[in-house]
């Protein structure tokens, strides 16, 4: 009996928890609080997004030289702010998924200075692209000063032409029987020569390189290989890995044989024979493809093919021109154009 009156007594003397009725208050305080700073936020942001609305139109009125229709603004005062604001309502225009154009709601006024602004900005870019094919050119202009230097040091300089066309700087080595013997892809002694002559300078060139080979247009036989497509592949291929030898990176070089698909003079012409017999070094431009395209127009009559001309050559023309510009007053150009004649060597009936 005791023990179960102590238990009841144990019982007894628990009491319920005190219920705080207001915590309520706590929490009522911080909601009005959050809602305060979001109602500030909400008012900040909207005032300055109609500032910039205003300043879009005004820039928007000002490019079509007129206030346009599809603005439209009206002055607010926001309240409590003591500042004012324009209101501009945008047309946003035809619905894009219903085939109608951008500016299907413009006014003839605006499509006009709409198509003079995309006029504007079209010949912007074409200046851009024939100033940076202008300032190519000069540019592959020193590399071939440079290369005929070094061409001139070994008594080369007849061995070699050159041209720019829209891949480059191309250096244009006739084989016959100098570079490569009949039929064969093994470098002859003249054609180390050349290739020694050149590789100094074009190792120390940011630009890639790319070296074709051509067959001319005889029907000959092709001893050694199935057919002009795997001589001219196997000539391009030994002179890259000639270069690889001589300093220059192989990630920079690449091969490329083109049989006689690509004849540097008329075939009817007796010194096809062999001119179109050769093996080109192009440097290949930085330029991207459209500003490229220009590189021909830019170089002039350097587009065609020509003897190198020195650097000290170069000098000595630019100041020539330069005196009779003095002297006459006018502007002159400039523009070397060597003859394409057939080296010295016995002609080849072979590829």
């Amino acid at each position: 009996m005791s023990s179960g009156g102590g238990k009841r007594k144990k019982a007894h003397e628990e009491h319920e928890e005190h219920v705080n009725h207001e915590r309520w208050l706590v929490s009522y305080a911080d909601m009005l609080t959050l809602l305060f700073v979001l109602f500030v936020v909400l008012y900040s942001m909207s005032d300055v997004n109609m500032k910039k609305f205003a300043q879009l139109a005004s820039g928007l009125s000002q490019g079509f030289g007129a206030q346009s229709a599809a603005f439209s603004g009206s002055q607010s005062t926001l309240d409590g702010a003591g500042q004012s604001a324009e209101i501009v309502q945008i047309d946003p225009g035809a619905n894009p998924g219903d085939g109608k154009t951008g500016t299907s709601n413009m006014t003839e006024k605006e499509k006009a200075a709409v198509k003079a602004a995309v006029q504007a900005e079209d010949r912007l870019k074409q200046s851009q692209n024939a100033e940076a094919a202008a300032k190519e050119s000069e540019n592959l202009k020193k590399v071939e000063n440079k290369l005929s230097d070094a061409l001139a040091k070994q008594g080369l300089l007849n061995a070699v032409k050159f041209t720019i066309d829209r891949r480059g700087l191309v250096v244009t080595i006739v084989t016959n029987e100098v570079v490569f013997a009949g039929n064969r892809a093994d470098l002859q002694a003249g054609g180390k020569k050349i290739l020694n002559a050149l590789a100094p300078t074009l190792a120390k060139l940011p630009n890639n390189l790319e070296v074709d080979g051509n067959t001319n247009q005889l029907k000959a036989v092709t001893t050694f290989y199935p057919s002009g497509w795997e001589l001219s592949a196997a000539r391009a291929s030994t002179t890259v890995r000639y270069f690889a030898g001589h300093g220059i990176a192989k990630n920079r070089m690449s091969a490329v044989g083109f049989s006689d698909t690509k004849p540097l003079i008329d075939p009817s012409d007796p010194r096809s024979i062999t001119m179109n017999r050769r093996v080109d070094v192009v440097v290949l431009t930085t330029l991207p493809a459209d500003q490229a395209a220009l590189l021909p127009a830019a170089s002039g009559s350097d587009a065609k093919l020509h003897s190198g001309q020195t650097t000290a050559q170069a000098a000595a023309i630019a100041k020539a021109v330069e005196q009779a510009d003095s002297s006459t007053g006018t502007t002159g150009t400039t523009g070397t154009t060597g003859s394409t004649g057939t080296p010295a060597s016995n002609t080849t009936t072979h590829d």
